[in-house]
Formats: structure tokens, sequence, C-alpha cells
């Protein structure tokens, strides 16, 4: 079982490493762009899913740190006059700062009182974003032009050419699911899961719950706040919607269609809706429609989204008993 876990693995990456050549082949070149969306997206729901899936904290709020990420690279761009990795610097630091200030607060709740606080915290900044206008360009954003990667006399590489643009993202993504992978893998990430499933329990055998939550909050703000960056680069501009709770809402619908707890489900969820996005809505103005039908069915017939439906038939196939949530929580 674990062998084919692998074997998929490697061949994902494979495949979206061949991306660039393979898809101008049998499909339009346009598709190699909404490939890097996805990672991006990707990513973003990869935040949620680490608080949701692997400590138990429903969080409305992402879009907060991914907003932090598109507006630290943008403003240190624009206003600072950075250059590339300073201004990406800038929007990871800015994240993670934000994500520790909230989370430090936030996490002292849990439930539905957890989700609203989230929710605040989002809204208060893109109402901040909206209004100051000289730094942020309020409902108009901000554009900047892409300063050069790396620069060696007249020899520049830049995110402007399409290719160096999507293997930049594809790697940092990869570099940040690998992160989380080998977090959950570790003493700490086992502990977070034991806070997930009984908070009680874990405070009896001497885990301090309110630390554990404080860390997976800041850890999922850091990846939020790299997908932002990610996307500031990708679209050169930083907009305050982005910073909208419903934002934080998608991801969310897409960590629970690709499966919550699980490494690669929002992954696979955020594929499974980019795709039909994009293909339904050149035949129906309504497609969303259908998207949403798609969602309802998947939470009701395969809870465990697309990640927990492929670990159930595999199980089926190769008669093995069905793997506990914890494991599952690795594929």
């Amino acid at each position: 079982m674990q062998k084919i876990n692998i074997a998929a693995v490697i061949a994902l990456v494979a495949f979206l490493f061949a991306a660039p050549i393979i898809l101008p082949m049998i499909a339009n070149p346009f598709w190699v762009s909404v490939t890097s969306e996805i990672l991006i997206w990707s990513l973003f729901a990869a935040s949620v899913n680490l608080l949701f899936g692997y400590i138990g904290l429903l969080s409305f709020g992402q879009a907060l740190y991914f907003g932090f990420g598109m507006y630290g690279v943008a403003i240190g761009i624009a206003h600072l006059g950075l250059g590339f990795w300073p201004a990406f610097a800038l929007g990871i630091i800015a994240s993670v700062l934000m994500s520790v200030v909230a989370g430090s607060l936030a996490v002292r709740l849990t439930w539905h009182y957890f989700a609203i606080i989230t929710v605040v915290f989002s809204l208060i900044f893109y109402f901040l974003a909206l209004s100051w206008k000289p730094l942020t360009g309020g409902d108009d954003g901000i554009g900047f032009s892409m300063p050069p990667m790396l620069r060696i006399g007249e020899f520049e590489v830049t995110l402007l050419n399409p290719n160096t643009q999507y293997y930049f993202i594809l790697l940092v993504v990869i570099g940040c699911f690998y992160l989380m992978h080998r977090l959950l893998q570790s003493p700490l990430g086992k502990a977070m899961i034991a806070v997930r499933e009984n908070d009680v329990r874990a405070s009896l055998i001497g885990l301090d719950v309110y630390r554990l939550r404080l860390v997976a909050f800041i850890a999922s703000g850091f990846m939020a706040g790299v997908a932002g960056s990610l996307f500031a680069f990708f679209g050169r501009y930083a907009s305050a919607s982005y910073m909208f709770y419903h934002v934080s809402g998608e991801g969310v619908v897409w960590t629970l269609v690709g499966g919550a707890g699980t490494l690669l489900g929002p992954l696979f969820g955020t594929a499974l809706l980019f795709i039909l996005r994009e293909e339904l809505s050149a035949f129906w103005e309504h497609y969303l429609l259908v998207v949403g039908a798609i969602v309802i069915l998947t939470v009701i017939y395969a809870p465990r989204g697309i990640v927990g439906l492929y670990t159930d038939m595999l199980n089926k196939l190769l008669n093995t008993p069905e793997d506990s949530g914890e494991d599952q929580g690795e594929k």
C-alpha cells in the first residue's frame, strides 16, 4: 500500500515537471498558466487543511495571510523599491507576523468561536486595505513591474518567462508540501493530531494545547503567505479583494473536496474544481451551480474527499483493512 502511494506521488511530480511540455501538445498552452494557478491555490488550501485537518480548527480567515503575502511583495517592489528576493521575504514575514498576532488571540477559542474571530480579523484588515489607498491602492490595488530573480551583467532570469515562472512556482509549492510532510511526521505533528482527536486528553498527558495550536496557526499563516506572495508575482498585482473571507471559504471547499486531513487532498480538490470551472464556464454562464452540486455530492457521498475515496477503493482492490485517519493523513 505504501509503495503504491509513493509511486503515485512520484508519477504526479513527474507529470507536473513535464506539464509545460505535455500540455501544449495535447491542449491549449493556456493550461500551463492554469496549472500554475492551481499550484498556488492548492498551497493556500493546504494552509486551511493544516489547521482543520490536523489540529481541528476551522479557519475562515486564511485570506488575511494570503493578502499580507500579496501586499508584502507589491508594496516592497512598488513603494520600497525592493528586488525580487527581498520583496518575496517581506511578503512571507508580514504574513507570519500577522499570524502570530491573530493566532495568539484566536487559538484561545475553539469551534464556531474560533471561526468567527478569524473572519473578524480578515474583515478588519480587508476594510483597512480598502480605505488606506495611498499604501494599498484601495479598490484599484497595486500593480508593479517584475524585477529580475537573478542578474549577472547583461544576463537576467525573470518570471516574465512563462516556463521560468511555472517551475519557480512548482519548486516553491513542492518545497512547502514537503515541509508540511516533515512537520506531520515529526513528534510535533503527532502531538497536533492528538490535540485534534481530544484536546482534554492531550492536556492531561502533558501536551501544551495552546502552544501546539499557536504553532499550527503560524505554520498555516506561513503557507498562506507564501501562496499570496507567489500569486502577487503570478499576476504582478495585489488587491484587497483577495483578503475577503469568501476567498477563505473557497480554500475550505477545496480542502473538503480533496480530503481534509490528507497531505495532497487540497491539491486534488483545487485541481478538480479549477478544471471544472474552466471547462464549464465556456459553455454555461451559470456553471457555478454545477460546481456547487458536485461539492454537495462529494461532501454527502465521499465525506473523506477524493483522497479518501481513492484510499477506500484501493483498500477494496487489495483487500486490506481501512487505514486510520492518522495514517491517511500522509497519503
